[in-house]
């Protein structure tokens, strides 16, 4: 999820998502975001900063900023600028060991780079060696930007090889290509897929049949908070057919392990 600024909220490539969202270019207060939370019944958010190639969206200390308002319902999702390989190493280190956040996000649609790109990989190390997962992008892109960064073989393929001891989440379930993604989660033990920016019942069905079975320590549930609300993806969760099991880890257990959240 975000809690979008003002530049956030400006940027030209919200166009299409705004229009099939049926938004306007405001910035939700923090109070109504803490409420969309509350009405879904989602205790602790993910709260991601965004940096691009023409600078900070939502700043690193403006999620710090946030968090440190609400420690018990925020938890803090750091970004980088990829043209400053060793800031970045540096900034990673101060996020987590100073700011406590919990993991890292770097958008490849925003930078036009896939994420095998030599400029990613400073990061990955970084994460690797803070011991934090690196979430990305994968699947089409709703913004009229290039979909191909997305693509998860045979890029995402490439670092998961290069790093098995990195871990991977990759948001927005990755469709089109759907069995690229399945392919990576069975072949991968640190490779994660979560929901974000899809309502549950608009899920692809052979995800939710992963998500049934042996995949149910893998998928993890978000929002794309503001772009959707938390209430709106989980509005038909029962129509899924998930057991106990795959439930619990999907709302929540998955992600407490995969982000050492508190339980």
């Amino acid at each position: 999820m975000q809690q979008p600024n003002q530049r956030f909220m400006a940027q030209p490539w919200l166009e299409t998502l705004l229009r099939w969202t049926d938004m306007e270019r405001v910035v939700p207060p923090v109070p109504a975001t803490l409420g969309a939370m509350d009405q879904a019944g989602v205790r602790v958010g993910l709260l991601s900063a965004w940096h691009g190639p023409n600078g900070v969206l939502i700043s690193n200390d403006e999620v710090a900023e946030l968090v440190g308002r609400h420690p018990d319902r925020f938890a803090g999702v750091a970004t980088v600028d990829l043209t400053d390989p060793v800031g970045a190493v540096r900034e990673i280190r101060r996020c987590v060991r100073d700011l406590g956040f919990v993991g890292v996000r770097v958008v490849p649609w925003l930078w036009n780079l896939p994420p095998n790109d030599r400029r990613y990989y400073p990061v990955y190390v970084a994460c690797v060696e803070e011991d934090v997962p690196f979430c990305t992008q994968i699947g089409h892109t709703g913004p009229l930007c290039p979909s191909e960064p997305g693509r998860p073989i045979p890029y995402l393929d490439e670092v998961l090889l290069d790093f098995p001891q990195l871990v991977v989440v990759g948001g927005h379930v990755g469709y089109p290509w759907l069995a690229e993604v399945l392919s990576l989660a069975r072949k991968y033990p640190n490779f994660y897929v979560d929901t974000s920016a899809y309502a549950v019942h608009r899920l692809p069905p052979e995800l939710v049949e992963f998500l049934r079975g042996r995949g149910r320590t893998r998928v993890l549930f978000g929002s794309n908070y503001p772009m959707i609300t938390p209430a709106q993806c989980l509005r038909r969760l029962d129509e899924l057919g998930l057991g106990a099991e795959a439930r619990e880890l999907f709302l929540g257990g998955n992600a407490r392990r995969v982000f050492s959240l508190p339980v």
